[in-house]
């Protein structure tokens, strides 16, 4: 399955299930078929999901404290980010949020 994110001021935003799902538990939204952010909701969205990439930075770079060898390099971690995943996304909610436009999904 795909999330694919609709606004009327934007293009659409298609995300994988998992990916999509992710994003939408942490906004507090249930990751549902159908779905609405109203433009009221949208400030708090965008906090919540920059804490949320904040926090994963942050245990990233604890972990890479970590991890550092007596080289001094530290093993890279080939999965995708929170960051790289939610940053698309983020933005969409900022420029709908400007724009008064609600984001609406499976519809």
């Amino acid at each position: 399955m795909l999330y694919k994110f609709k606004s009327k001021t934007t293009g659409d935003l298609i995300m994988l299930e998992p990916h999509g799902r992710w994003v939408l538990e942490i906004i507090g939204k249930t990751p549902a078929a159908q779905g609405i952010v109203q433009v009221a909701q949208m400030p708090a969205a965008i906090a919540k999901l920059e804490s949320a990439m904040a926090q994963e930075q942050a245990e990233h770079e604890q972990a890479t404290d970590a991890d550092t060898d007596d080289s001094g390099h530290a093993d890279h971690d080939t999965s995708l980010s929170l960051r790289r995943r939610a940053a698309p996304f983020v933005d969409l909610l900022k420029r709908c949020s400007q724009d008064g436009s609600d984001l609406v999904w499976g519809v």
